[in-house]
Formats: C-alpha cells, sequence, structure tokens
C-alpha cells in the first residue's frame, strides 16, 4: 500500500489544465502543487484573479441619463391632459 501512496504524490504533474478565451484575449491557467483537489481549488483561484482582472480593465461605464430628457417628459404630460384615462362603469 505505501508504494501505491509514494507512486502518487510522486507523480505531481498538473493534472489540471484550463484555457480562458474572454473576447479576443487568451489566458492558461494551470496548477501543479499538490493533489488533485488543491490543484482544482488553485486552478479556480487563478481563474477569478484573472476574471476579475479582465472585468476591472474592461468595465465601461454607461452613460445613461437617470432622468428622461425634459421634452419628453412634457409631451407625455400633455397627452395624459388631453387624453385622461376613462373610468369603466360598472352595473349593480
Amino acid at each position: 500500500m505505501e508504494g501505491q501512496v509514494d507512486a502518487v504524490t510522486a507523480n505531481l504533474d498538473p493534472r489540471v489544465k484550463a484555457n480562458l478565451v474572454l473576447g479576443v484575449e487568451s489566458f492558461a491557467v494551470s496548477s501543479n502543487s499538490g493533489i488533485l483537489s488543491e490543484q482544482l481549488a488553485a486552478m479556480k483561484e487563478k481563474s477569478m484573479v484573472i476574471l476579475k482582472d479582465y472585468i476591472t480593465k474592461h468595465n465601461v461605464p454607461n452613460d445613461v441619463p437617470d432622468e428622461s430628457v425634459e421634452g419628453e417628459s412634457d409631451d407625455e404630460g400633455d397627452a395624459l391632459v388631453k387624453n385622461p384615462p376613462k373610468k369603466s362603469k360598472k352595473q349593480k
């Protein structure tokens, strides 16, 4: 049994590899430290850092006004005055 454990721990080649393609950019992520679960955890952390950096780098603020343009709001208000909502007649 000990021979099998030593063979597994001796073979710590990177078994976890991934390629992240974000737009036109490509990132290679791999880990070769520890057992398979440790390699997966390390790869996840590296991938999240890459994704965070990519989002931060490509984050473009939206120039959306908080309120609608004044000209539009005046027209809408006039339309409501000219055509008030009709009340339905209910029969008793």
